[in-house]
């Protein structure tokens, strides 16, 4: 969802923060309650296919530490699009691919080694829509701690985990709003302090996540 090459999206001030919202209850990030939670299994393209023709998918990595992360990565500043910001492990769908999920699984060994065995997908979040044309699978999955990541130089800088609580938690989700090229465009992000250094998640991998909470933070109601 980025706005605009120009754009520097640090510059733009934050019009509102979702502090009076709740929290996703820790112990619903668990292994066990992730695995027991009813997730959609198929994601629809809806109505705006031909408005958003490029299909692509990511892999949303939530790695089953004790207390869970998420993975993330930092993208190549050699990349033609989108370089140096922070992105889920993905990219466009292969004719190969029989789905996103596969797409997503694909992505992901190529970009930071990780082996599908050790992932459990546990099912995909709405689509998200971009302004470059992509509407994008998100497929949620469950990593086990003991994976190892091998980034590819080529298309990634570096792999990182932050605190899945922490991006489940509406008092970190700060809405901007701007104007680029006659457009007015909101984004959210979710600014993460590591180690002193700030990792700037926002547009569409913090949409992605802001989808992931409106899951999590919901009663699960198995489907009759």
């Amino acid at each position: 969802m980025a706005t605009a090459a120009r754009l520097d999206p640090r510059a733009v001030p934050v019009v509102r923060v979702d502090g009076h919202l709740p929290a996703v209850d820790p112990a619903s990030l668990q292994s066990d309650a992730l695995r027991r939670r009813t997730w959609p299994q198929s994601a629809s393209d809806g109505p705006d296919q031909a408005a958003y023709p490029r299909a692509a998918a990511v892999l949303v990595p939530l790695v089953m530490h004790p207390e869970p992360t998420v993975l993330l990565t930092q993208r190549s500043e050699q990349l033609s699009s989108h370089a140096g910001q922070i992105a889920f492990p993905g990219g466009a769908v292969d004719a190969a691919d029989a789905s996103p999920v596969q797409a997503a699984l694909r992505e992901a060994q190529e970009e930071v080694g990780l082996d599908p065995r050790w992932v459990k997908v546990l099912g995909q979040l709405s689509v998200c829509l971009t302004s470059t044309g992509f509407r994008v699978t998100p497929v949620v999955a469950l990593v086990d701690a003991a994976a190892a990541w091998r980034p590819n130089p080529s298309e990634v800088a570096e792999v990182f985990q932050v605190p899945l609580e922490y991006v489940m938690t509406p008092a970190n989700h700060r809405w901007h709003r701007a104007e680029c090229a006659g457009t007015v465009r909101e984004w959210l992000s979710m600014p993460y302090l590591d180690q002193g250094m700030e990792r700037y998640i926002w547009g569409a991998t913090a949409q992605m996540l802001r989808s992931l909470y409106d899951v999590l933070v919901r009663p699960d109601v198995p489907p009759h």
